[in-house]
């Protein structure tokens, strides 16, 4: 393991160690925006804030990046943590890869805002780039951890109400099934630093309210992909997701969904995060930044 992949563990197990009980919610969120603040955002970054139909959102483009496309990302925390404010530097270096605006948003939290709020949101910020000119075909949608699930969600809920749909998809480490029925949430669990089974649960019950945990909306792999766009999942090796995404690809393939899956060989959760400080977030990046231009060209 090299000394950047170990830094990335250290800093994920600090997170957990910090967040141990009784800490709670608001420890959580406090504890994750000093994670997030740690990584600055590139010079040249423009960040605007945007009301997109309702929901607050940051339009992060980096500097010579074409406005004309964009990135729709959701991002990480569990449905419970998590901002697009923390998200700026995360936008900044995929604006830069991607050649194309990053629309980071800002979606309501669980458990103020349980299920499906955080769905209602992302669709409401697609709409409302759809309604400020931009084509279909220049879109992505996008999102890492519960925000790529939530992003497999977005174009599940789309494809349903018959809207027009993007280019692509992208899902890092995609957190998708909250039945806890993939295989790797057991196989993996002893190599996983940040996440495991009662975590999952615990977040699960808090998003997902009333609502059945196996829905196709709280839990994408398992849904029927049919109809969706291009995907691109990642995942590192050492995650308790593993399998989420593994049957999101599979899924998708077998209905005719053009589908790739990246493995990243011993990389942790959403290593692409951790781009400013670990070769492999900066190469993975630089992927998905080649799969957003080659779908929006």
């Amino acid at each position: 393991m090299s000394a950047e992949q170990e830094k990335v563990r250290q800093l994920w197990q600090g997170l957990l160690e910090a967040l141990a009980p009784p800490a709670g919610v608001p420890e959580y969120r406090e504890g994750y925006e000093q994670l997030l603040a740690s990584f600055p955002v590139p010079d040249g970054t423009s960040i605007e804030e945007v009301d997109a139909n309702g929901v607050p959102a940051l339009l992060v483009t980096a500097e010579g990046a074409d406005r004309g496309r964009v990135v729709q990302w959701t991002h990480s925390g569990g449905y419970v943590f998590g901002s697009a404010h923390g998200y700026r530097f995360f936008g900044a270096g995929l604006s830069a890869a991607a050649g194309a605006s990053v629309l980071l948003v800002d979606y309501r939290l669980a458990p103020e805002h349980a299920y499906p709020a955080a769905l209602d949101d992302a669709k409401a910020a697609y709409r409302w780039l759809l309604n400020r000119g931009f084509p279909p075909d220049r879109i992505v949608v996008a999102g890492d951890s519960a925000g790529g699930g939530l992003a497999a969600a977005t174009l599940l809920a789309l494809k349903d109400e018959g809207a027009p749909l993007p280019a692509a998809g992208v899902f890092v480490s995609p957190m998708a099934d909250f039945t806890l029925s993939g295989g790797s949430i057991r196989t993996r669990a002893d190599v996983d630093p940040i996440a495991s089974a009662d975590m999952l649960a615990g977040l699960g019950g808090l998003y997902a309210g009333s609502e059945p945990l196996d829905s196709r909306y709280i839990s994408p792999a398992l849904a029927d992909l049919e109809g969706l766009p291009p995907l691109l999942v990642l995942v590192g090796s050492d995650e308790i997701l593993h399998d989420d995404s593994v049957r999101i690809v599979e899924g998708a393939q077998a209905v005719g969904v053009t589908a790739r899956l990246i493995v990243g060989e011993g990389q942790a959760h959403i290593w692409p995060l951790f781009h400013q400080i670990l070769p492999e977030g900066r190469r993975s990046l630089d992927e998905i930044g080649a799969f957003v231009r080659e779908r929006t060209a």
